[in-house]
Parts: C-alpha cells; sequence; structure tokens
C-alpha cells in the first residue's frame, strides 16, 4: 500500500475513498483519538504545564487499526477537518504513531485539508498538502488546558461553598451568566404605560386609510408624551372637532440589501427560527452534509466545511451562483457586480468560505429523495441563502404623507410602501428574533399600508379617532438563536463551540428551554451569583472574550502559548485559594443580601419582608443542604420553616416562571375558628390549620442505650423492644394535590381538603378500616397498615366501593410481581450454596 489518508469520519472516508484510486486507502479516526483523562494531574502547571495526554477506551481500536495499517505504507497524509480541532487531531495522530515507532525514516507525512468533499475539492487538496500548523496546534493545546484548568479548581471551590452544584466551566459560566442577567432585568422591570393616536381618514373618492398623530401644538409627539388615558382622551376629543388636509407628499424609493451566506452561528440562527432545530441538531445534520450523501451510487459531499466564522467565498463559487441565478431567474436578478460583505463578528479568523452548496449544479429538488426531511430542509436553507446572497436588492416605492388639522392643532403621517422589484425575495427571507429591526433595512417596513392616490391640498374627512394604550416590555429570554448571536457579538466562544456550551448547561441543569426559551433553574441563578460575587472577572463578558483575542493570537504564531497560561494561572489558582479560604457564613451572608430583597421584597420602612410565618420570630434566608438551596428559618431545628427559593420549577403555558408564592392566610375555618394558611414544605405546598393540635408519635429509643449499639458484625441491632414512642403537638396539615393550584386555592377548597382524613367505612372481607387521605406523594388509601396511591379518583369524593375496588387491583398487581420474581428466582435456587446464589454454568 503506497498512501494512508486519515480523516475523521467514516462517512467521510466513505465519500473520499471514492474519488482517490487504489493506490490510497482511506480510513477513519473516528474523531479525537487522545485526550486529557478526568482527574487531577493531567495539566501540570508546576512542570512548565505539562500536559499528559490519554488515548480514550473507545478509541483503542482504531488506533491499532491505523497504527497496522501504517507501519505497511510509503506516505501518511493527515486530513481531519480544517480548523483547529483538526490540526490538533492530526497532530494527536502523528504523535501516537511515532510513539507506536509506526514510522519509518523513509515515510513521508503531509498535511491536507478539504473544505467541500467533492471530487475536484478533493483532488486539489491533495495536490496542495503541507506541513502541521503547529500555531494552530498550540493555540487549541492552551485552549484544552484553560478549560481544564478552570474546570478542575473552579468546580470544587462550588462543590464545597455550593452544595448540590455541578460544575464550572470558563465559557459556559459566561453564558450562564448571560441568560440569568436577563432573568434579573426581566424581574426588575417597571413597565411604563403610554398612548399613541391614529384617525382614520377618508378621500374625497371615499379611499380609507390611516394615519398617526406626530405632532401637538407644535410640539411633536415622543414615545412617553402621553402616559395615560385622560391626556390621551382630551386630544381625541380635540381632534374631532377638526378638519383635516393634505400637507405634503413624499415619493422615494428605497431598498433593502440581501443577506450574506451562512456562517455557523447564523445557521444555527436561522435553523432554529426557520426550522425549530436546535443548535445540536443542526450541526449534526450539518456534518453528515458536509461528509457525504449517498447519491446514484456514489457519495456526494453536498455543502461546504460547516464550522467558520466567514461570510465571504470563492471567486469560482460566486461566479458559479450568479450563472445560477441567471438560468433560474433571469439577468435582472443578478446585480451589476457580485455583493461584498463585511463580517461584523468580533474576533472573526475567516480563515475558511462561507457555508454554501458544493456543487451548484445539485439543487435541493434534484437530491429531495436522496435526503430525510431534516437534511433536505437544511439543504434547502443553506441553498437559497446562498443564492440570496448574489441576487439584486428588493426596491420599495414609499410614499409618506403628511396631514395637517384645520384649524391648525395636530399634524399625523401616513406611510405606504410597496415592493416594485422583488430582488432577492424571489428566494429568501430571513427571519427576525423578537421582532427586532436589523441596521440595514433602510427604515423599510413592506407591512405598511397601500396608500390611495394623494395630492396636496386634497381635503379629507375624518372617519375615527383611535386613541390606544401600550405598555412597554421586559426584553425577551434568549432563545438558542438569541444566545449564539449574542456570544457571537461578545466574541465569545467560537463557531465549533456553540451548540456544546448550550447542551452543557442543560445537562447540568442550570437552564431549561421551554417554548424556545431560555430560562435559568434555582441551581443556575445561584451559581451564578456567587460567580459573579467571588470570581467576578472570570465571568465579565470583555476577560472571557479578551481569552479568545489572545488564543487567536496564538493561533497566528505571535505568542507563546504556554506564557499565556503562565499568565492566566498565576492569577486565577490565588483567587480561588482565597475564596476556598472564606468561612462558608461569609459566603452565605453574601448570597442572601444578593437574593433577599429578591425573594422577599421590602416593606414600606424600607425592611426585608422575610420574617418566619410559623414561628413568628426568625428570619428567613437562603440554606445551602446537600440537595440544593432553600429558604428556611434562623431558628432551626426548632422550627422547620422551609419553601422553595423561586416557587415551583417549570414554567406555566404562557412561558412565564411560576411565580413563587409566601405563606398566605385564607381566612377562618367556620367550624373551628382557626386561621387556614397555606405554606411550603419539603415536599411542595400543603394547608394547616393554626392553633389545631394533632399527635405525631415519634419514636424514643432513650429508655433502652443498648439499642443504638452495634452488634459483632457491625450491623445496627433492630430497634428494642423497650423503646417507645411519645407523641408531640402538631398543628394539622394536608398536602395540596398537584391538580390544585396553590396559588388559586380558595377557602372552600381548603376547607374541603382539612376533611381529611376520611374514614370511608369497613372493609367487607377484612373488617379493617378504610381511610382516604393526601400524604407527600399524593392521595391514598390506608387498608390493614397497606397504603394504596389514588391516580385518578378524586379523593375527596371516593367511596367505599370504589375503594375496595382499587385495593382489590392493587393486591393482585402485587401478588403477579411476587410470582413473576418468584419465577425467575428458581432456575437460581437449585445451585446455591451456603445461602449464597453461584452462576448457572452455560
Amino acid at each position: 500500500m503506497k498512501n494512508l489518508l486519515i480523516v475523521e469520519s467514516p462517512a467521510k472516508a466513505k465519500t473520499i475513498g471514492k474519488y482517490l484510486g487504489k493506490d490510497y486507502q482511506v480510513v477513519a479516526s473516528f474523531g479525537h483519538i487522545r485526550d486529557l483523562p478526568s482527574k487531577e494531574g493531567s495539566v501540570e502547571p508546576d512542570k512548565n504545564f505539562t500536559m499528559h495526554y490519554q488515548v480514550s477506551l473507545k478509541s483503542t481500536k482504531h488506533v491499532k487499526d491505523i497504527v497496522d495499517k501504517a507501519k505497511n505504507c510509503q506516505k501518511i497524509i493527515l486530513a481531519p477537518d480544517p480548523d483547529r480541532e483538526g490540526e490538533s487531531i492530526a497532530w494527536h495522530i502523528l504523535e501516537v504513531l511515532k510513539s507506536k515507532k509506526a514510522l519509518s525514516s523513509a515515510t513521508k507525512v503531509e498535511r491536507v485539508v478539504f473544505h467541500a468533499i467533492t471530487k475536484n475539492s478533493v483532488l486539489e487538496a491533495i495536490a496542495k498538502p503541507r506541513n502541521i500548523d503547529m500555531d494552530l496546534v498550540n493555540a487549541q493545546q492552551a485552549r484544552r488546558a484553560l478549560d481544564y484548568l478552570v474546570g478542575f479548581t473552579l468546580s470544587p471551590v462550588l462543590w464545597r461553598k455550593l452544595p448540590g452544584s455541578r460544575s464550572a466551566g470558563r465559557v459556559q459560566s459566561v453564558a450562564l451568566r448571560l441568560i440569568c442577567d436577563r432573568e434579573d432585568e426581566i424581574e426588575s422591570f417597571v413597565s411604563q404605560e403610554y398612548w399613541d393616536i391614529k384617525i382614520a381618514l377618508e378621500t374625497e373618492k371615499k379611499e380609507e386609510f390611516i394615519a398617526n398623530i406626530f405632532e401637538v401644538n407644535g410640539k411633536k409627539l415622543e414615545k412617553f408624551s402621553i402616559v395615560n388615558q385622560i391626556q390621551a382622551q382630551e386630544i381625541a376629543n380635540l381632534l374631532q372637532s377638526k378638519k383635516y388636509q393634505v400637507l405634503s407628499i413624499t415619493k422615494k424609493q428605497t431598498k433593502r440589501r440581501s443577506y450574506p451566506p451562512f456562517t455557523t452561528s447564523s445557521m444555527q440562527q436561522e435553523s432554529a427560527r426557520k426550522l425549530g432545530f436546535s443548535a445540536s441538531k443542526t450541526m449534526m445534520i450539518a456534518q453528515r452534509l458536509y461528509e457525504g450523501i449517498e447519491i446514484d451510487g456514489s457519495s456526494q459531499g453536498l455543502i461546504t466545511y460547516m464550522r467558520t466564522d466567514s461570510i465571504s467565498c470563492s471567486p469560482e463559487a460566486i461566479s458559479a451562483v450568479r450563472d445560477k441565478i441567471a438560468n433560474l431567474y433571469g439577468k435582472d436578478y443578478v446585480p451589476a457586480s457580485p455583493n461584498i460583505f463585511k463580517s461584523k463578528v468580533k474576533n472573526a479568523q475567516e480563515a475558511h468560505e462561507a457555508i454554501r452548496p458544493a456543487d451548484f449544479n445539485i439543487s435541493p429538488d434534484k437530491v429531495r429523495n436522496y435526503l430525510d426531511k431534516d437534511q433536505f430542509a437544511l439543504y434547502d436553507l443553506i441553498w437559497k441563502r446562498m443564492l440570496a446572497s448574489q441576487m439584486a436588492d428588493v426596491l420599495f416605492d414609499q410614499v409618506i404623507a403628511e396631514i395637517a388639522s384645520i384649524p391648525s392643532y395636530a399634524k399625523a403621517k401616513a406611510i405606504g410602501s410597496v415592493i416594485k422589484f422583488d430582488g432577492f425575495y424571489k428566494v429568501y427571507r430571513e427571519d427576525r428574533d423578537d421582532h427586532v429591526k436589523s441596521n440595514d433595512d433602510e427604515d423599510v417596513d413592506e407591512e405598511k399600508q397601500d396608500l390611495p392616490v394623494l395630492s396636496e391640498k386634497e381635503n379629507l374627512n375624518l372617519l375615527k379617532v383611535n386613541p390606544a394604550q401600550h405598555f412597554t416590555e421586559p426584553p425577551p429570554r434568549y432563545s438558542e438563536a438569541s444566545l449564539v448571536k449574542k456570544l457571537e457579538e461578545l466574541g465569545i466562544g467560537r463557531p465549533s463551540t456553540y451548540a456544546s456550551i448550550i447542551s452543557v448547561l442543560q445537562d447540568r441543569g442550570y437552564v431549561v428551554i421551554d417554548k424556545r426559551r431560555f430560562f435559568p433553574e434555582e441551581r443556575g441563578r445561584i451559581v451564578t451569583t456567587f460567580l459573579k460575587e467571588f470570581f467576578r472577572k472570570y465571568v465579565e463578558y470583555d476577560y472571557t472574550a479578551n481569552l479568545e483575542d489572545q488564543l487567536d493570537i496564538i493561533s497566528n504564531g505571535e505568542m507563546e502559548w504556554k506564557n499565556f497560561l503562565k499568565k492566566f494561572w498565576n492569577d486565577f489558582s490565588l483567587d480561588t485559594s482565597t475564596i476556598m479560604d472564606k468561612p462558608f457564613a461569609e459566603v452565605l451572608e453574601v448570597l442572601n443580601q444578593k437574593f433577599g430583597e429578591h425573594i422577599f421584597g421590602r416593606d414600606e420602612q424600607g425592611n426585608l419582608k422575610n420574617t418566619c410565618p410559623t414561628c413568628s420570630t426568625g428570619k428567613l434566608g437562603l440554606r445551602i443542604g446537600k440537595f440544593g438551596s432553600f429558604i428556611g428559618c434562623s431558628n432551626y431545628p426548632d422550627c422547620k420553616h422551609t419553601m422553595q427559593i423561586f416557587g415551583e420549577e417549570g414554567h406555566n403555558e404562557d412561558g412565564e416562571i411560576k411565580p413563587h408564592f409566601e405563606a398566605r392566610s385564607l381566612g377562618k375555618d367556620l367550624k373551628t375558628g382557626y386561621e387556614i394558611v397555606i405554606k411550603v414544605g419539603p415536599y411542595g405546598p400543603y394547608i394547616e390549620l393554626q392553633g389545631s393540635e394533632v399527635e405525631d408519635k415519634v419514636e424514643d429509643n432513650s429508655q433502652s442505650d443498648k439499642s443504638a449499639e452495634k452488634n459483632s458484625k457491625g450491623k445496627a441491632k433492630k430497634t428494642s423492644k423497650n423503646s417507645k414512642k411519645s407523641t408531640q403537638k402538631k398543628p394539622k396539615r394536608i398536602s395540596i394535590p398537584k391538580n390544585i393550584d396553590p396559588a388559586t386555592i380558595d377557602l372552600a377548597q381548603a376547607q374541603s381538603l382539612l376533611t381529611l382524613p376520611r374514614d370511608l367505612g369497613i372493609h367487607p372481607e377484612t373488617g379493617q378500616k378504610i381511610i382516604a387521605n393526601i400524604g407527600p406523594f399524593g392521595p391514598y388509601l390506608l387498608h390493614d397498615k397497606k397504603f394504596v396511591s389514588v391516580k385518578e379518583d378524586n379523593i375527596l369524593e371516593i367511596g367505599l366501593n370504589r375503594a375496595v375496588d382499587l385495593i382489590f387491583t392493587a393486591l393482585q398487581k402485587k401478588e403477579q410481581k411476587n410470582n413473576q420474581q418468584s419465577n425467575q428466582s428458581g432456575s437460581a435456587k437449585k445451585y446455591s450454596f451456603k445461602g449464597k446464589t453461584s452462576k448457572a454454568k452455560k
């Protein structure tokens, strides 16, 4: 064998293998073959940042295959993806081949990159080999070491200071901060009322249109010029008594320029908006389109490399797409010269082309039958976006009519806009996030009305005055698309990392996605607050972006990578040690200061409203337990009042966070006169009849000290028969079923719940009582010391006959389960020896 070509994926290997002759064997590494083990000491700062790589278990077989084949070839061609990660994989493969002595002195090693997996692209790349770019490799090593050092140093601090937290990461923590900061903005947002006024007018030819009042009494109306209904109605009344005339007409032609072809982030954004794909799903499909699809017996790569921040294309690609546009839509849709785009992305490397079809002769319709639904949708999106990027502008005819009242009091404006030439709209329109207008739109709004033909000084008839109330809205929560866009704008992360950042935040339980919007979980908000208070520099947006800048400088060969790590580590290790030494009480105090006002609010005197509703003397505050964070009383353990921090996890049907609720009174119980209060405990919301007393049996082993001793085998003895059960008094409490919203529960519902437990009567066969009740885990029946869960029936209405049926059904299910277990273990019994079960011989 003469030549061994190594790529990352088997799909790509299969495609490329068909383009090359019998002198080439193409194999796959199946991604990274080595990485830093997830354990302490994989990077050693005190040994000049020595990095201890290890071949992953899943790669062992693939590495052996590559090594075996490499020993018998004259040339090795390393062809992983054309980016830092790909360069790093190529270097790792070469290092492993060296360590395994798979290379002879005569073996030639080359590096090639494929920007598209087509026959021409592959053959051109093979003809232009180069050496491994060690600057790119070192930049990737620096990034990997940085992420390792942050993760393995900062995460233990979280585990120590915030039990229940999962981990922290260099980029993921900054992305989490974005989501949490946005939630803070939403919660602190104070909506403002404002009004605008429209008038409906009619021409002399009885044609109707709408105009907006923009000036009153010589003063231009700003957004908050009219702030209440009284002001609005006063102006409306005066407008009602006026006559109106066309003051001036302005006509102009405006245009909208096409969008640039896709980068990784813009593809993820638009795919989320138009197709509903997550960032990770988009990248998975794009990878498949890049590596090759089987078409008529041969594999064909359909798009160029999908990890890029470039919006430029090769001259050959631009020429080809312009020809395709002319063929499909005519020469009018091809601009006189190619559209040139300038990147607005901070730190754009632009090392590759934009994402585009690899061959413009392969239209989406031609390959529809070879693609699944999702692959076709994404390829169609990429195809149309690329075509639109080199198409002519959309042209609008815009008419602006200014109208004045007679006598002079107010001025109004009516705007009409119609598309004169559809240009790139013929193929593609970009969706927008949260109705945010692009800066490139030149104040064009094609949704404006079609105005009738008007002339200056034409008299108009007033049909209606319409004052409308509005309220300012908080900023929207991030979607996947808008979060990726924000990260890109800030220069945080890189095209290859956006999808993994989002996945990690969800996997760690720091955020959830609901209605395609990010909501921070309680755990995520507390972690963010902790990091902002004690590691603020490391979650600052500019600081993180600056680290990305320096990694780019390393990749350009302008900075020594270990010096970069040394500078970072000197500060970070010192800051980490300082925080680790802080007493837990100090951390808790800071968190309480930050969360106190948000959770409890303040009274008219400015004091926190955090008096414990149970004991009335303690103060509620943030507590950290091994399973997470909660609100507890300062008088613990004498007072065990607890509640969730931000209410129940989850969101309502409108995608809003469910509001948390404080302990509150529902009124007096009609029978006892005691107050009925709704509270939240560790198992959720419950009703309490304050002042009432029921017995709560508590086991007391104090009469027999020996009961606590251990036997000779180290196991605790069973409870002594002499142990006593004492009783303590507590208020009557009943859990609120999940189908009742605790925020809307009323006095009547609460009184119904307090009738529990209900004595349903005597079981006709056993003679035992049947009790209906609600516990921490939901409604249940109690019979003969056994519990039966009630899932569908209303526990307040269930009768004796239905209860007997449920108990019988539960008993049958239990017997069936026991029989199954008995049958499964039966064959093992004949191999039993001295009470232990040995494995049966096959």
